[in-house]
């Protein structure tokens, strides 16, 4: 059973900072595209950053400058840096993974539960 949890979120106030982790667990042979995603109340749900098995990186435009996607592959864990938090990056935040179970499966998307952030004085 292929698992993602996140874990990092809270309540932060406005210039503040957090760090968001998301371990991926089960049966994986290998993962492939990372990322997380947030969805704020009233709001879909959006991209925030993603991260190629190489490195390759892209951020939506309102978090660049600030938050910083990385992961370590071989811990399976993707994490997101949050710097300089504004009222408005207060959400849900999801991580997702595609990977595959085994050399023959195909490649699938998993996501977590999701982590609330919220940044608030």
């Amino acid at each position: 059973q292929v698992q993602l949890v996140e874990s990092g979120g809270g309540l932060v106030p406005p210039g503040g900072s957090l760090r968001l982790s998301c371990a991926a667990s089960g049966n994986i042979f290998s993962i492939n595209n990372m990322g997380w995603y947030r969805q704020a109340p009233g709001k879909e749900r959006e991209l925030v950053a993603t991260i190629t098995r190489g490195g390759r990186i892209n951020y939506v435009d309102s978090v660049k400058g600030r938050f910083t996607i990385s992961r370590d592959n071989a811990f399976k864990t993707a994490y997101l840096q949050m710097n300089s938090l504004k009222p408005e990056d207060t959400a849900t935040y999801y991580c997702n993974a595609f990977l595959q179970i085994s050399v023959s499966d195909s490649v699938t998307v998993y996501w977590g539960k999701g982590i609330l952030v919220t940044v608030s004085s």
